[in-house]
């Protein structure tokens, strides 16, 4: 799966014009001091092209004269490059406290189910390997994941925020953990309850006939078929016998 990295403004001019651009709201800043130690970038030149070229324009000090061509290709190593780094940055100390700023005012949105009770969202991916899939957004009330509303959020890289930062800022933060959702929707009909058996047996049923057509499509013998067969001989047994006994009082008449 590839995913488009253009989620940010086409120009790359400074990292605070860059964070501050439509689509980056799930971004904090990372630190100058962080991008400049290189034991914080360990690995990421095997994965970023121009990657030199690509920290000199994340750590506002590029200063090379080069094609349109040439510098949007250095732009979105740069964005990807920042991804990659971000995911690194917002589980230390520093990085947390900014993301949790960001939780508290609700800047990754609120979760849509009624029963949490607009409860922030945190980003997270589902993979730590990059373009592997899109963002989501963690609800730690229903403990369940949603898709962005925007699109500009819906194809950033989860890569970017990874599998563990959710659970480490209540590791670190348990006071922030809310309570988790015990409120359920209850179906009623009427103002009555709808029998949880009764719904059971209903999807069971669909269950089988779907069962059914399926593998009779594959042209496969199953039990289902001999129990229609036994239930139509049994239909049959029954109406010879009511023809029987139709036939016996007749004849005593």
């Amino acid at each position: 799966m590839i995913l488009n990295v253009r989620w940010w403004s086409d120009c790359w001019r400074n990292r605070s014009d860059f964070i501050s651009s439509r689509g980056n709201e799930y971004f904090c800043e990372i630190d100058e001091e962080y991008l400049t130690d290189r034991f914080n970038l360990t690995g990421l030149n095997t994965e970023v092209q121009y990657y030199q070229y690509a920290l000199d324009l994340v750590t506002d000090v590029f200063d090379f004269d080069c094609d349109d061509d040439m510098r949007e290709q250095i732009e979105k190593s740069a964005r990807h490059l920042y991804g990659l780094v971000h995911a690194r940055y917002i589980v230390t100390t520093r990085g947390l406290a900014k993301m949790l700023d960001k939780f508290k005012k609700s800047d990754f949105g609120k979760c849509p189910r009624v029963m949490c009770e607009s409860q922030p969202l945190l980003p997270m991916g589902q993979s730590d390997v990059p373009n592997a899939s899109p963002v989501k957004l963690y609800c730690a009330r229903c403990e369940d994941l949603y898709n962005p509303k925007s699109s500009r959020h819906a194809i950033i890289d989860g890569a970017y925020f990874g599998t563990s930062f959710h659970n480490i800022l209540f590791q670190v933060y348990p006071a922030m953990l809310p309570p988790k959702s015990q409120r359920r929707y209850e179906p009623r009909v009427f103002g009555f309850k709808v029998h949880s058996a009764a719904a059971l047996a209903r999807w069971q049923a669909e269950e089988k006939e779907q069962l059914k057509v399926r593998l009779k499509e594959s042209n496969m013998e199953t039990g289902f078929e001999e129990e229609d067969d036994e239930l139509e001989e049994d239909e049959d047994d029954d109406d010879m016998e009511v023809q029987e006994g139709v036939e016996g009082a007749v004849l005593q008449l």
